[in-house]
C-alpha cells in the first residue's frame, strides 16, 4: 500500500498508526483528525481536568498521548481541524472538508463517537463532555460562579464529572432515567452498591425519572424532570450516553449497525479498510453477536490488532482481549473486567460491600468465572483479571 489513512486522531487511531510503523509499513501514512489537537487522553477530562488548579490552557501538554520525538518516528501527515465527508471505496478515495480529496489504498476508520443530547433546545449552560474543548467550556462554567449543577445521567461520565464538581464544594444532583445506573454492566446487586457511592460523596442521586423540560431563557435555571419535580440549576450536564460518528461513511457500501461491522479481527467487508476503537462493531468469535466496546483499553489494543490484519490483507490475529475500564468517582476506584451476563451469580471474595468500603468480587456461572468487579481493592482485581484471561470461558460469550 503506498498509502494509508488513519480517520480519527484519537487513542485508538494513534495506536493503529503505531501498528502499522511496528509492523513494518514504510509508506505513507496520513492522519485526519477533526479536532485541531494531537491525540490526548480523555478519561482524566471528567476528573482532574476540571478539579485542577492549573492553567487550563496548559491541559494538552499534560494529557498528550505523543512527544516531539515520537511524532518524528511515527513520520506521518497530520491533517488537523479537518473532517472527513465521504469515502469512496471504488475510487479509493476521502472527501474531506474544504473541498479536499485524499488518495489512499488502505483507511483504519477511528472517528469514535459522538455525546447523545437531549430532544430539547440547549440553552447557555447546557453541556456536554467527550473533547477537551468540551471539558474547557464546563470548566470554566463552573468556576464562574454556579452553585448548583445538575447531571443528566448516571454512567461513568455522569458519574465522574457529578463527583469533580462534588469536590470542587457544589450542590449536585444526578438524574438517571432507569431504577438504577450501572446495571446492565455490573448486575443489579453490585449496581446497587456502586449507586451508593454518590450519597458517600454528598450527591442526590434521582433515579427512575427523566428530564420533561429545561427552565431558562437564554441560559439554563432548572430542570423539570418528567414527574413534575423541578431542579434550580447554574449548569447542566448531559451525559446519556454517545453514538458512534457513521454518517460520513452512508453510501460508502460499508456497513454501519450502530458502528462500522467488522468480522473478530477489525476487518470490514473490504480488506483494505479496518475500524477501531468506539466506532468498530466485532464479531464475537464462535457466536452470533457483534460487540462495541466504548472502552480506553479496547481502542488502544484494537490498534496494534487492526494494523497487522490491515497489512496482511485478511484477518490473521483476532481481537480476543478481556474486556475492561475503570472509573473513579468520590474517591473510589472501580475497576471492571470480563463478560458478565444475566443470571451470572455475584461472589463476594474480599472485603463487604455494605460496609461502604472497598472489595472484590468475581461473577460465576456453571462453576465458571466470567467477570470480576473490585472497588479500592487494585492489586488483588488485577491479579484476578489476569487469571481471567488465561481461563477459559463458558461457551457463547
Amino acid at each position: 500500500m503506498a498509502t494509508v489513512t488513519v480517520v480519527g486522531a484519537s487513542l485508538a487511531g494513534l495506536h493503529a498508526a503505531r501498528g502499522l510503523r511496528a509492523r513494518g509499513y514504510d509508506g505513507r501514512l496520513v492522519v485526519v483528525g477533526e479536532e485541531y489537537h494531537r491525540p490526548y487522553d480523555r478519561p482524566p477530562l471528567s476528573k482532574e481536568f476540571l478539579t485542577g488548579d492549573g492553567d487550563p490552557g496548559e491541559g494538552l501538554g499534560t494529557l498528550a498521548l505523543t512527544d516531539p520525538e515520537e511524532e518524528a518516528e511515527l513520520d506521518a501527515e497530520w491533517l488537523l481541524g479537518v473532517r472527513a465527508e465521504a469515502l469512496d471505496t471504488a475510487a479509493g478515495e476521502i472527501r474531506l472538508s474544504g473541498g479536499r480529496t485524499l488518495r489512499t489504498d488502505g483507511v483504519v476508520i477511528a472517528t469514535g463517537a459522538t455525546p447523545r443530547t437531549l430532544p430539547l433546545s440547549h440553552p447557555a449552560g447546557v453541556h456536554t463532555l467527550r473533547t477537551l474543548d468540551d471539558a474547557t467550556r464546563l470548566r470554566a462554567a463552573l468556576r464562574a460562579g454556579a452553585e448548583r449543577v445538575v447531571v443528566i445521567g448516571a454512567g461513568f461520565i455522569g458519574a465522574e464529572v457529578a463527583s469533580s464538581c462534588a469536590a470542587l464544594g457544589l450542590d449536585v444532583t444526578v438524574v438517571e432515567a432507569a431504577p438504577l445506573p450501572l446495571a446492565p454492566q455490573l448486575g443489579e446487586e453490585m449496581a446497587r452498591v456502586c449507586a451508593g457511592l454518590h450519597a458517600r460523596g454528598g450527591v442526590t442521586l434521582l433515579c427512575g425519572t427523566g428530564v420533561a423540560a429545561l427552565r431558562g431563557g437564554g441560559r439554563v435555571t432548572g430542570v423539570e424532570l418528567a414527574d413534575g419535580r423541578v431542579l434550580p440549576a447554574d449548569v447542566m450536564v448531559v451525559g446519556v450516553g454517545v453514538r458512534p460518528v457513521t454518517g460520513w461513511l452512508e453510501g460508502s457500501g460499508l456497513a454501519l449497525d450502530d458502528g462500522v461491522r467488522c468480522d473478530e479481527g477489525c476487518v470490514t467487508a473490504l480488506p483494505n479498510v479496518v475500524a477501531v476503537g468506539d466506532v468498530a462493531r466485532l464479531a464475537r468469535p464462535g457466536t452470533a453477536r457483534t460487540v462495541r466496546a466504548e472502552h480506553w483499553t479496547s481502542g488502544m489494543l484494537q490498534g496494534a490488532v487492526a494494523a497487522r490484519n490491515l497489512l496482511a490483507g485478511s484477518t490473521v490475529e483476532p481481537f480476543d482481549a478481556l474486556p475492561y475500564f475503570w472509573s473513579d468517582q468520590y474517591g473510589a476506584r472501580i475497576q471492571y473486567a470480563g463478560r458478565r451476563e444475566p443470571g451470572d451469580t455475584v461472589r463476594i471474595l474480599e472485603g463487604d460491600p455494605a460496609d461502604g468500603g472497598g472489595f472484590l468480587a468475581v461473577y460465576e456461572r456453571d462453576g465458571i468465572s466470567t467477570a470480576a468487579l473490585g472497588v479500592d481493592r487494585p492489586r488483588p482485581f488485577m491479579r484476578l483479571r489476569r487469571e481471567l484471561a488465561r481461563a477459559p470461558q463458558p461457551a457463547g460469550r
